[in-house]
Order: C-alpha cells, then sequence, then structure tokens
C-alpha cells in the first residue's frame, strides 16, 4: 500500500507541474498578443477614433534617418471625416498659440521638409506628426484642449523657449504616459536640424473640444519655468535688492511722463536730505509725496516710514500699514522692515513676533541694513529666536562693513548717547551733556574778543558737531581761521582736516592741506603730526613714503591721539612700511578703540571673528561688530528723538526711540521704559504700559544697563507690570550691587535684609551693605546715615526689651510703627529733611 500510494502522489505531482507549466506557456502567449496589439498604431488609432477616449500618444524618434514606430494610416483620411466634427467646431479647437506664431511655424516646416532624403518623400505627411527632439518629449495636458491633427498643414507648436506657457512636461500630467517601450528621451543626430530647436510633438489622440474656452493654457503653476504667486501672503514677496531694482529701472528703453516726473520730485526729495549740512526734510518730504502719488516706490517708503514715527508728517499708523503692505508686496525690502516693525510692537495690527521674524528676514535679504541690524540683535539675544552668536555675527558684520567703508578722515559727526533719566537728575545738580545756550553765547563773545581757546573749541563744535551743537563748516571754517591768525596749532590742524577732505565751503586741496598739516606737525601738534601721515601714507599730494608715515604716527601715539594710534595700529596689520606684527596691531587698536574710534572697533571685530592675533571669540566680536554698526548714519535719529522730546513732541520722539530699540540701541530701550514709566505717552494702552516698560527695562538690563537692572528690582518689588516678587526683586539688585556696583542696589538690599523681606532677616548684613552703598556714593551718606540711626534704635529697643521683659508692655506702646505703621521710617525720614532744609533756609536767611 505504501508503495502504491507513493506512486499514486509522484504521479498528482507530475500532473500538476505540466498544469502549472502550460499555464505559464499560455499567459506568456496573451501577454504576447496584447504588447503586439498594442504597438499596432493603426488599431490603436481606430480604437481612440471610436470610443473618443484620452489615450497617450505615441512618440516616434528619427534615428540615423530610420523611424521608430512610425504611425501611419494606410487609408488617410481628413480629419474632419475621422471625427465627424464641423469645419466650424474645428476652428474653434484650435489654440491661440498656433494663430500668433506663423512665420515660426513655416520657417520649422521648411527646415524639418529638408531633413528629409528623396526616398522618404512619400512619408512626409506622417513624419510631422513625430519630432527628433534633443529634450524630454513634452505631452499636453489633458486639462487644456489640444488641436486636432490635420494632416494636410499639420501646425507645429513653437519651442519651449519662445513660449513658456506651452503644455506641461510628461511628469505634471501622469495620466498621459508615453509606453515604456518607446525610447522619447533618444536625441536625434544635431546635423538634421541645425538651426531650430524642435517644437514639441502633437498628440495623435483627439481631445473632445472645449466649446466655452478652446484656447485656454495650461495653469501657470504646472509650468516649472514661471515662478507660482504666492496666495496665502501676497505682501511677502522674495526681497528685491535695492541696487537690482536701480539697474532695473535704468534698463527701461523710455519711462512714462508722469513716471518722468515721479523720478524728478524724489531726485529733488534726495538732494535736500543727502546734504551733509543744513538738511530740509520738511521740504523734502513734500517732494516725496508728490512722488508718491504717482506710484513711487523709493518715495513711499519714505513717506511710509515717516507717517509711523511722524517727525516730518503728521502721525498715520493705519495710512502706514496700507503703504507698507503694498510695498512689501512688490518686495521692497523697506516696506517688509516696517511690516516687521509694526508686527514687532504692535503698533496698528496684533503683536506677532513669528510674522515680525519673517519680514526682517525678507528685508535682511534684501540687504536693508536697519533688517541686518534688528535679525542681529534678535539672535544675539534671544528674542523670538534661539540664541545663535555666528548668526548673529554674520548679521552685525555686514551692517559694521557698510559704516566703517563710509568713515572719513576726521570720524564723521559726533552723535550724544543721552538717557533721559540721568538728564533729568543732571538738570536737578545743574550737570548736562548738552550745552546750555548761554554757554554757548558766552564762547562767542569770548571768541570775538579775541580769546584764542574759545575760537578753537568753537571751531571744533562746528565742524564735528556734539552737545546739542549742529554741524556748521562756514563758522568753523570761520573761528579757526580766527585762531590761525594767532598761530594757534589746533587751528592749523583743524584746517589741514577740513581742506584734506573738502566740504561745501571748502574745495579739497591736497596741497594746501600739507601746508597746514606741515605748521602743526611742527609745533608738535599730534592731529597735525597724523595728518601729515596720512598724505605721505597714501601719496595724496607728494609721493609715498612709509617711513616718514610710520614717524609722524608714532610721534601722534605716543601723545595719546587715537588717529595717531590707529593708523600705526593699520600699518602693523598690514605690514606697510614695518614687518607685519599682530601683536602691535591689537595693542594699537585697543588704544584707539578706548578713545571711541569707529574703525578700531570695527579691527578688532575682525581679528576677533576670524582669530588674527588673538583667540577666536564670537561673543566679543559680536559686541563689536554691533558697537560699530550703531555708528552708522540711522544714529543721528537718538539727537533728533530727543529734541522732539525737549520740544514736547512724546509721541513722536517715543515712536522713534521705539523703532531705534528694535534695532538694538540699549540707550533707546532706556529712553522708551522710561517714558513709559513717566506715563502720559497716549501712543499704547493704559494696561499695557507698564509690561511694556518691563520689557524695554529687561532688554536694557541684559546689555549692562545699571539702571534698568535697579528698575527691574523695583517693578518687581512693588508689582508693577507682574506679581510682586521679592526674590526676584533681591536677585536683580544683588546683580546691579556684585557686577555692576550700584549704590542704590546695595541700598535696596540692606532695606530688604532689615526687613526680611525676600532675603533672610539679618541686622548684621543690613548694616554691612548700609555701609558699602556709602562706600561707593557720596550721594548715599545722608539716606544712608538715617537708615543706620532707623536700624540702631531698632536694634536697641530688641536687645532691651529682650532683658526687661516685664516692661515690655510699656515699651511696646514706644515702638513708633504701633503709632505710624510698617512704613514709619519713610515719615520719620521725611520730617527730618524737612527739618534740615528748614535749618539750612534759616541760615541763609541770616
Amino acid at each position: 500500500m505504501g508503495a502504491r500510494n507513493n506512486k499514486l502522489m509522484l504521479g498528482t505531482l507530475v500532473k500538476w507541474k505540466m498544469v502549472v507549466i502550460l499555464s505559464i506557456l499560455f499567459l506568456c502567449f496573451v501577454v504576447h498578443v496584447t504588447e503586439a496589439n498594442e504597438e499596432d498604431p493603426g488599431d490603436k488609432k481606430q480604437a481612440k477614433d471610436e470610443t473618443g477616449t484620452e489615450n497617450s500618444e505615441v512618440t516616434s524618434v528619427k534615428v540615423d534617418n530610420e523611424p521608430l514606430n512610425k504611425a501611419t494610416d494606410p487609408n488617410p483620411k481628413t480629419q474632419e471625416e475621422k471625427n465627424n466634427i464641423p469645419l466650424a467646431d474645428k476652428e474653434k479647437s484650435v489654440p491661440t498659440s498656433n494663430k500668433q506664431i506663423p512665420d515660426i511655424e513655416n520657417k520649422f516646416q521648411s527646415s524639418h521638409e529638408s531633413s528629409f532624403p528623396p526616398n522618404h518623400a512619400q512619408d512626409r505627411s506622417s513624419e510631422k506628426q513625430f519630432t527628433s527632439t534633443e529634450s524630454p518629449v513634452q505631452v499636453s495636458s489633458p486639462e487644456s484642449p489640444v488641436q486636432p491633427p490635420v494632416e494636410e498643414s499639420p501646425s507645429v507648436q513653437p519651442p519651449v523657449e519662445e513660449s513658456p506657457s506651452v503644455q506641461p512636461p510628461v511628469e505634471e500630467s501622469p495620466s498621459v504616459q508615453p509606453p515604456m517601450e518607446e525610447s522619447p528621451f533618444v536625441q536625434s543626430p544635431v546635423e538634421e536640424s541645425p538651426s531650430v530647436q524642435p517644437p514639441v510633438e502633437e498628440s495623435p489622440s483627439v481631445q473632445p473640444p472645449v466649446e466655452e474656452s478652446p484656447s485656454v493654457q495650461p495653469p501657470v503653476e504646472e509650468s516649472p519655468s514661471v515662478q507660482p504667486p504666492v496666495e496665502e501672503s501676497p505682501s511677502v514677496q522674495p526681497p528685491v535688492d535695492s541696487q537690482s531694482r536701480e539697474g532695473e529701472e535704468t534698463e527701461e528703453e523710455e519711462l512714462t511722463e508722469e513716471q518722468r516726473q515721479a523720478e524728478e520730485y524724489f531726485s529733488q526729495g534726495e538732494a535736500l536730505i543727502n546734504q551733509t549740512y543744513n538738511k530740509d526734510h520738511h521740504q523734502a518730504m513734500e517732494y516725496f509725496q508728490l512722488a508718491a502719488k504717482l506710484n513711487h516706490t523709493q518715495a513711499m517708503e519714505h513717506v511710509a516710514l515717516t507717517c509711523v514715527l511722524g517727525d516730518y508728517l503728521p502721525q498715520d499708523t493705519g495710512k502706514a500699514k496700507v503703504m507698507f503692505q503694498d510695498l512689501a508686496a512688490r518686495g521692497s525690502p523697506k516696506g517688509q522692515l516696517g511690516l516687521a516693525f509694526l508686527y514687532s510692537t504692535g503698533t496698528g495690527v496684533n503683536s506677532s513676533q513669528a510674522k515680525s521674524l519673517v519680514y526682517f528676514t525678507f528685508a535682511a535679504l534684501g540687504g536693508d541694513p536697519l533688517a541686518q541690524m534688528a535679525l542681529g540683535y534678535r539672535y544675539w539675544s534671544g528674542i523670538g529666536v534661539e540664541r545663535k552668536c555666528e548668526t548673529a555675527l554674520t548679521y552685525y558684520r555686514k551692517v559694521a562693513t557698510t559704516v566703517a567703508d563710509a568713515v572719513t578722515l576726521s570720524g564723521g559727526p559726533i552723535i550724544q548717547r543721552i538717557r533721559l533719566q540721568e538728564e533729568a537728575e543732571n538738570q536737578i545738580t545743574g550737570q548736562s551733556m548738552m550745552m546750555d545756550d548761554d554757554l554757548l553765547q558766552y564762547y562767542h563773545f569770548l571768541a570775538d574778543k579775541g580769546d584764542v581757546q574759545a575760537q578753537v573749541v568753537l571751531g571744533q563744535l562746528y565742524f564735528q558737531g556734539g552737545r546739542g551743537v549742529s554741524i556748521n563748516h562756514e563758522r568753523a571754517l570761520h573761528y579757526f581761521l580766527m585762531a590761525a591768525e594767532s598761530g594757534n596749532a589746533n587751528a592749523f590742524a583743524f584746517l589741514g582736516k577740513m581742506y584734506s577732505e573738502g566740504s561745501p565751503v571748502v574745495k579739497q586741496s591736497n596741497e594746501t592741506a600739507f601746508s597746514y598739516f606741515k605748521k602743526a606737525a611742527d609745533k608738535g601738534n599730534p592731529v597735525g603730526q597724523t595728518g601729515l601721515g596720512m598724505l605721505y601714507m597714501y601719496g595724496k599730494g607728494i609721493e609715498k613714503d612709509f617711513a616718514k608715515a610710520l614717524k609722524y604716527f608714532s610721534m601722534a601715539a605716543d601723545q595719546g591721539w587715537v588717529d595717531g594710534q590707529l593708523q600705526l595700529a593699520l600699518m602693523h596689520y598690514g605690514g606697510k612700511g614695518v614687518r607685519r606684527d599682530y601683536k602691535l596691531a591689537v595693542k594699537y587698536f585697543n588704544l584707539a578703540s578706548q578713545g571711541g574710534h569707529v574703525l578700531a572697533f570695527y579691527n578688532l571685530a575682525q581679528m576677533h571673528a576670524t582669530g588674527t592675533g588673538v583667540l577666536r571669540n564670537c561673543h566679543t566680536a559680536v559686541e563689536l561688530f554691533k558697537n560699530v554698526a550703531e555708528r552708522g548714519r540711522w544714529a543721528e535719529m537718538l539727537p533728533e528723538a530727543y529734541s522732539m522730546y525737549k520740544e514736547g513732541h512724546v509721541s513722536q520722539a517715543l515712536m522713534k526711540y521705539v523703532f531705534l530699540a528694535e534695532l538694538g540701541y540699549e540707550v533707546a530701550q532706556s529712553n522708551v521704559a522710561y517714558m513709559l514709566d513717566q506715563g502720559d505717552v497716549g501712543v499704547f494702552d493704559d494696561t499695557e504700559v507698564l509690561e511694556r516698560a518691563l520689557l524695554q527695562w529687561s532688554r536694557a538690563a541684559s546689555q549692562g544697563s545699571t539702571v534698568a537692572r535697579v528698575k527691574m528690582g523695583d517693578y518687581h518689588y512693588y508689582g508693577f507690570g507682574t506679581k510682586i516678587d521679592y526674590e526676584t526683586a533681591a536677585s536683580h539688585y544683588r546683580l546691579a550691587s556684585e557686577q555692576q556696583h550700584s549704590a542704590q542696589a546695595m541700598f535696596n538690599l540692606g532695606y530688604m535684609h532689615e526687613q526680611g523681606l525676600g532675603l533672610k532677616q539679618d541686622v548684621h548684613l543690613a548694616k554691612r551693605f548700609y555701609d558699602m552703598a556709602a562706600e561707593t556714593s557720596v550721594d548715599a551718606h545722608v539716606p544712608v546715615t538715617l537708615a543706620l540711626i532707623k536700624l540702631g534704635l531698632l536694634y536697641g529697643l530688641d536687645v532691651f526689651s529682650k532683658e526687661l521683659e516685664d516692661y515690655q508692655r510699656v515699651f511696646s506702646r514706644l515702638d513708633p510703627r504701633f503709632h505710624l505703621g510698617p512704613d514709619w521710617d519713610i515719615y520719620l525720614m521725611t520730617f527730618l529733611a524737612l527739618l534740615l532744609g528748614f535749618i539750612v533756609l534759616l541760615r541763609r536767611v541770616r
């Protein structure tokens, strides 16, 4: 039985094997027949004519004059007979692109026909449906109607580069694929069509005509060569560099009358604000408004920014927002910068740091230096983004390079960084950074009387500006000439500077500058020695002589003159006339930076950024580049904002300070916080004034402001803009005390130790901090003395009450806190201060 079963199983296996083999052979036969049917173009074409369905087109490539898969119809008929389409309907379905370029089609037909050999002339009508392409075959999209093939006069599509709206390539129309067995990417020999690029092959399949829009082109977004429009946020366009924008304007062959008029208005306004001295912003803004009405982009930038700041036009945030959105939609970096500022500060819009970051980024990519400053500060401080020192270094370096390139020999105007809180305190004591008008008039009186020193001081004030005095080279020249008549060396040196650089009142002359510098240098003046060294170093009016330049720079540097130290550092850094020595370069750059020279900061930043002569330090390099960037021409907004504040235009001054605060100016941040702290601003809601002030105090404190750090402690101590938090307040006071040696912070720590608020109650530590405050500042002597008297009384009462517990009830009634409350010490100090003032007043009367 077992052997029989084995034979049966073996027979069954053999039968199954035969069945499987026969099945495989049958499937192969079916596949072969199916492929043969698919390869027959005549049958395929007939099936399309009968069913009217959409099929993929057959691609034929001709190599060496032998066409592949030639789809010829043995019984040629007209296209109208095949599809039963009336002639009128056929004309409606013809694409407009073929009607617009008949010349190109005729040229291509003639050149294409000439490429066929004589023995293939009978097949030209069918060959015209196929192309010898040098690029991937493009298939018509099913979404656009295709012209039915007309064999008598086939229309040929234009080359892709001449018609960017042709049908999309194969990969964008997945429903129409060429057969796999064909090779549409085979290139034909170049000699068959050397002068004309073959057109896109027409589909032999017949598409149903679209009656309502027969000439609709494929959507723009399907064409890989066309940038799709941004529909979600049309105001965010790729940035357009201002230089490229100007280049495009110059490339236009001719402008309309309106455009020429707008450009003329804008040029007149630019001329008024680009003057080095005597700028007329009000008149310039009138020209900008006229140009903006004529749709001039750059004029609109000026008008929109002025509407936000409100300095030369009425403040109108709504109008500025609309103009910024229009400008941003055009790709204007200034428009994107304006929107970034509005979203960052929540002015006229809901605050959104994410949108602000996007707009700042687009504006920075467009080359706007203010946007680059804002992004550099954000990446350096970690505002809305992760802290990245290298990214901040990249942005600040770009701005610093722009600023350094604009620095002249004189160093440019002096920018006073005035803190409103310190200015208010100094006015009480009679000490102010701004020159009083009475003092200025007194100097004028002395100078007119022949005082040489007063003449030199006035000449320097009008030459470089500062302390509230505007630059006026005409007056500077007048006073320098008066002092030079008396043989003053400083007057000779500054006259040499004026003639070396030239000005609106002095024509540039190297020879005259050399004579004045020589007179000053012979008298040992470091300014004249530096100027003479510059002429020898760069060969201005004389031959280059690095040895003499090194000699004069060394003499000026030995006297501590900052320009001499800078030039000496540059010579050692570049190896001009001396052996290259980075250590000496770093030494002299450091000395020049202590004098505040912007180029010294810039070169030190470059050395720290690249690790040249020093260890590479990204943080130090960013701080130095930031210092340089903040000395650009936009720093002139600081004295402008202060002048507005002094004149009573508080809202305009606040907006200008807020704008500069977003760029990272610590002075502007402190001033914004101070103005919000004082109240009566009217720009922001009253409910958020203290929160905004706390934010600006915190940003200023992170940049090392002592006053801001103490203010942060005060806000947390009293609960201004936040919850009361004694521990956080004590931490801020401690930072201000240890890092910045603030007497106010030390006094506050002593009081908190005395009362046990946020810190352990300890009388001894309280006395220690009170003593430290008195040692740090002379102004703290009076409050510290009163605090120590109070502390001694309380400490004595506590000790005495412990020894005499029986009389505790009696002494408890003597406790001033029992009668005046917990703030009795404030009342006591106020009373003592009034008493002291009354005594002083009585003594003065006597």
